[in-house]
């Protein structure tokens, strides 16, 4: 396996003002499992197309392991690089058995038909698949085709496996099946993952690192509970998970991790890396509800999510998400405690500087 390190990866198409990939600099090590993490039209696929060798960047460079795939001067195309993909249209040949399916790459190469059995058989063995080799795509799932695509990738040996939203085609209990096939997969066979997703879920279960990307470049890049705990900016904050991003100011100088901060006419204590700040952002987990006192909302919003009712309220100017353990009608008023939100500074807003605390 091979780590993918990325420098200044830019791509253009012709016809658009705007680049499709915004300088990518990033590194995915060997054996490491990859999300692409964004919404539609924000390069995810793009940087994955480069990688397979798909298309050629117009700046930068690509390198797998010590050796440049792509840059100045030099291209390899894809069926040199050594990876794997996956795609979500499965791409399987109706006329084969499964067995035949995951041997075909082997039998390109012009391996030895003793060694493409066991080749076979060990993918076939690793995706769960045994039972199933000699039926034909037509007698399989949905989950099952997803899972030969998976064994044709891994027979080849490839340096890293690209998964370009391999599940969404599948019903959601297919897909929660599959998440935890492709989890053991990376777990047993130790490949470097680049896997493209819109699904938050899928990401923030599968992932060790995901990359969040926006307009062609990567807003943060960092663990699934980092993002969620300690989101960079505005937009990651937004984007991943449930809660609200809420402007504030310090109130004093940073203690460690702890920061007093003015939010919604409150003085609430922040985590934080700086002191400069300009944003608060505030999970379902950050709030307990009150009886009386702390911050006053009126509830808009009550939806049922299965043992909970989650919250939306109003503050009086910002709209936050709480969870209850029981419903709530519109229009009631509670009171809110807000404990440890995340204080960060978004590049797009000035800091604001520190201001006198504010009172109840």
């Amino acid at each position: 396996m091979a780590e993918l390190i990325y420098s200044g990866l830019t791509k253009r198409f012709d016809g658009t003002a705007a680049p499709a990939l915004d300088a990518i600099d990033a590194r995915v090590g060997e054996g490491e499992f990859v999300a692409l993490l964004g919404p539609s039209g924000c390069g995810k696929t793009t940087l994955l197309r480069l990688t397979a060798g798909f298309e050629e960047p117009t700046a930068g460079t690509l390198h797998m392991g010590a050796d440049m795939v792509a840059g100045p001067g030099r291209f390899v195309p894809p069926e040199d690089r050594g990876v794997g993909i996956v795609f979500q249209s499965y791409a399987l040949w109706p006329h084969m058995s499964v067995a035949g399916n995951v041997a075909y790459p082997l039998q390109v190469r012009g391996l030895k038909p003793a060694d493409r059995r066991a080749r076979v058989a060990e993918a076939l063995a690793l995706t769960g698949l045994t039972d199933f080799a000699d039926r034909a795509p037509s007698q399989l799932s949905g989950g099952q085709r997803q899972r030969v695509a998976l064994a044709r990738c891994l027979v080849a040996e490839p340096r890293a496996v690209l998964l370009d939203e391999p599940l969404a085609n599948l019903d959601l209990a297919l897909r929660a099946s599959m998440q935890d096939a492709f989890a053991n997969f990376h777990q047993r066979t130790g490949a470097t993952m680049l896997y493209v997703t819109h699904d938050q879920g899928e990401a923030l279960a599968l992932a060790d690192r995901i990359a969040v990307m926006e307009a062609g470049r990567i807003r943060q890049f960092a663990a699934p509970e980092v993002l969620y705990s300690e989101p960079a900016d505005c937009f990651v904050a937004g984007f991943l998970g449930d809660g609200a991003v809420v402007s504030a100011q310090a109130a004093g100088p940073l203690a460690g991790r702890d920061l007093p901060v003015v939010a919604m006419g409150q003085t609430l204590t922040a985590r934080a890396r700086t002191g400069a700040i300009s944003h608060l952002s505030i999970r379902p987990e950050d709030i307990t509800l009150l009886s009386e006192g702390g911050v006053r909302a009126s509830v808009l919003s009550c939806t049922y999510l299965g043992g909970r009712f989650r919250l939306r309220l109003d503050t009086g100017g910002e709209d936050l998400v709480a969870m209850s353990p029981q419903r709530a009608a519109p229009g009631d008023h509670v009171g809110l405690r807000i404990t440890a939100p995340w204080a960060f500074h978004d590049p797009a807003s000035p800091a604001a500087p520190a201001r006198e605390p504010a009172h109840a």
